[in-house]
């Protein structure tokens, strides 16, 4: 009888679930675009009585958005940071890495074309580098060779110059396009010499012939399109970027499902046991 009990509890299959929750972060991939052509080495406001030179101000800033600095620039610990820069020619100077110190290193240590032959413009062709670098992401060998075990939630290229495209084999808008397809959102900033007419940015009858174009791949890619003339406006900036741009931590919860049916159904193989021996030795009838 017993047996039989623990046979009708096996067959009902009882189980036993744990839940556990687990926190993925889901980061960002950015690729920092930045201008080192001859007219980076102008001076811009850095107070009300200093200047230096547009190239020091980038560098400063663009320290302080990956690493934060307390106050408006949260830094971005977690993220793929990679480093693209500009003149003539454009130059992968760190591929995207979640090594943060070593793109510091190498941020600070950026330094003006003075090489008239290297000279010149090429952010289409550092657009479209970037861009390239971030579709690359999808490939199972990239993602390993990165360590990438969390899902990336946005691909982001953040171009800084101060003028217009005019070296590379790519247009500014073909690079855009690209951009586009491959999910990559543009954040464009023109670094001038002037305030705009409103905080953040101009409107469309201020602009210049190479901001417009700027502000198409900014418009194209779905990012945004901003103009700074001074520390404060460009810290502004990035400061917005940072706020927009910012990873999810993602809950996720999995229940495990244990089957304990093998308990009660090894529980009555052991009762029966008995019986099959008292029915094969003293219950047993001899013809």
């Amino acid at each position: 009888m017993v047996a039989m009990t623990l046979l009708v509890v096996a067959l009902a299959r009882p189980q036993a679930g744990s839940t556990h929750t687990t926190q993925v972060n889901e980061g960002i991939a950015i690729e920092l675009l930045i201008d080192v052509s001859s007219s980076m080495a102008m001076n811009i406001q850095l107070s009300d009585q200093e200047q230096t030179t547009r190239m020091e101000v980038a560098k400063e800033l663009v320290e302080r958005f990956i690493a934060g600095d307390g106050d408006e620039l949260s830094g971005r610990e977690g993220d793929l940071l990679g480093l693209v820069t500009f003149a003539r020619y454009a130059d992968t100077r760190s591929p995207l890495t979640f090594g943060h110190d070593a793109l510091l290193q190498l941020v600070r240590s950026l330094e003006i074309q003075e090489r008239p032959n290297e000279d010149g413009t090429a952010y289409g062709d550092a657009l479209a580098v970037a861009a390239a670098r971030l579709e690359q992401l999808d490939d199972p060998e990239v993602r390993e060779r990165r360590s990438l075990e969390g899902e990336i939630s946005s691909r982001v290229i953040i171009l800084l110059t101060d003028g217009e495209n005019n070296s590379g084999q790519h247009l500014p808008v073909e690079a855009a396009g690209l951009a586009k397809e491959w999910g990559c959102r543009v954040y464009c900033i023109s670094l001038g010499d002037h305030a705009p007419t409103s905080p953040g940015a101009s409107m469309p009858h201020d602009l210049s012939e190479a901001e417009r174009v700027l502000e198409h791949i900014a418009i194209e890619t779905g990012g945004l399109f901003r103009t700074a003339f001074d520390f404060d406006s460009l810290l502004s900036v990035y400061a917005e970027v940072d706020q927009l741009e910012q990873s999810r931590i993602v809950t996720r919860n999995y229940t495990r499902i244990a089957e304990l049916f093998w308990l009660p159904l090894l529980a009555a193989l052991f009762a029966l046991i008995p019986a099959f021996v008292i029915e094969a030795t003293w219950l047993r009838t001899v013809p």
